[in-house]
């Protein structure tokens, strides 16, 4: 209950004009979201999307009601963040094939310096499943991306999933089973029997 009258005496602290107390926000928050948004969008994108997180739940604290914990608002806030950045991907859909990403520069590099056959191949297994499960998930919709990530990565129930997605807990469970089918469906258009 500390935390929530915290939080509540720093957001009334900003919205009298004191705006530089905002920042004790960012401070406290600042892991908390980078980890929400770090599930959900690639990695070189994640300050981006955290830093539209908070300017966002800057421009709503005046909506904000100490009800539920300041963390569980700024939480949907960072979700709805994430599903804006995948549509705004899905949009543009540009997929350049010849510019090699971080990871891929880093994962060619350890392949040219492998020392034995079996670390490349566990290398190019590995790098190989790293990108058939990114091209999975791009395929999903957004909200059915974040629903399988918060459902089966995250392991959030399927009512703090509907909580935080602000939906309820059963289209949570419909959409849990409908991306589970259709995962199996992409998985084995890529090959991968018995998943």
């Amino acid at each position: 209950m500390d935390a929530i009258n915290e939080d509540w005496k720093t957001v009334c602290t900003v919205l009298k004009g004191e705006t530089a107390a905002y920042a004790l926000i960012i401070d406290r928050y600042q892991s908390h979201v980078s980890t929400i948004v770090g599930a959900h969008v690639p990695q070189q994108c994640v300050p981006e999307v955290a830093h539209d997180t908070f300017v966002r739940a800057y421009g709503s604290l005046a909506l904000y009601v100490p009800k539920k914990p300041f963390k569980h608002w700024l939480t949907t806030i960072a979700l709805r963040a994430c599903t804006d950045f995948w549509r705004s991907h899905y949009r543009k859909k540009e997929s350049p094939v010849c510019d090699f990403s971080d990871d891929s520069a880093k994962w060619f590099e350890a392949v040219c310096l492998a020392e034995s056959k079996s670390e490349f191949e566990r290398l190019s297994q590995a790098h190989e499943a790293r990108d058939v499960l990114h091209r999975v998930l791009d395929s999903l919709a957004p909200l059915d991306r974040m629903i399988l990530i918060m459902t089966q990565l995250e392991e959030y129930s399927s009512k703090e999933t509907a909580e935080l997605l602000g939906i309820s807990s059963a289209n949570v469970k419909v959409r849990t089973f409908r991306v589970k089918c259709t995962l199996k469906k992409l998985l084995k258009k890529f090959g991968i029997e018995g998943a």
